[in-house]
Parts: structure tokens; sequence; C-alpha cells
């Protein structure tokens, strides 16, 4: 990036269903409406998994009304920054910038589906995942100046 002061953020995952509706509830939550927030996947799932608007609930922040969607659904391209949390996504972001000026992170971030075991240890790896996110929320954005 230029310098220029980061506005328009893009969460990047797979579905679209749990990382990256996540990451931007977490920063909307953060931020406010400091920043234009969106995100998407590289195949968009059907709705937001049951357990990631469960464990977002716990932290005051309800996902379970957003509607994954693609590169193709989005609105226009006006980001200041890409946040890709999975390999194939980051993939297709490199693909979707290679003629825009966007800067694209990679934030690898474990997909919480691929653990077995009881509802609770699925639950804490979603847990796992939204804490890691929010973390690296916080490191990366600074908190905006108020008047």
């Amino acid at each position: 990036m230029n310098g220029s002061p980061i506005q328009a953020v893009l969460f990047v995952c797979n579905m679209n269903a749990i990382r990256s509706p996540m990451a931007q509830g977490l920063m909307r939550r953060r931020f406010g409406t400091h920043y234009w927030l969106q995100s998407c996947g590289v195949r968009p799932g059907g709705g937001v998994d049951p357990l990631a608007a469960e464990v977002m609930d716990e932290v005051g922040v309800d996902i379970s009304a957003h509607r994954p969607q693609g590169f193709a659904d989005l609105e226009d391209a006006s980001f200041d920054l890409i946040i890709t949390l999975a390999p194939e996504a980051h993939h297709r972001a490199l693909e979707f910038t290679r003629l825009l000026a966007i800067d694209v992170e990679y934030w690898p971030c474990l997909d919480p589906t691929v653990i077995e075991g009881s509802r609770e240890q699925r639950l804490a790896e979603y847990r796992a995942v939204r804490d890691a996110l929010d973390r690296r929320i916080a490191m990366r954005f600074e908190r905006p100046l108020t008047a």
C-alpha cells in the first residue's frame, strides 16, 4: 500500500460461512463503522455455519443473518486490503487483484469443520478460530481516532 489509510477491507475464505463472516463481525464489533467491511468466499456455502453463529453470539456478535457470497456477488472492488484466511482463498484473491491496486494479506486460519469429536470439542475449535481472528485484528488495525 502506498501509505494511504485503510478504509475498506474484504475478508475471504472458502465458503464465506465460518471464518470470513467471523472476521467481519469481529472487526465490526471492534471498530464499528470506521471501516467499510465485506466478506466473500471462493465457493459460497448455503448459509452461516450454526456453530460459528453460536460462538460469535457468545461474544455479542450476531452473524446468523449473514448470507454467503462469492467474488461475483461483490458490489464493487473498491477495497484497500483483502485478507485471506485459507490457501484457496488467497490464490483466488491474487487472481482477483492481478490488475487492481489492492493489497492482499494471508492470515492462515484453521478450518474448524475438519475437527472431529464431541459437540463441546468442536465448539472449542470454533472458539479458538474466533479468538485467533480477534487477536490478529487487534494487532493489525489501530483503534480509530474519535472526534
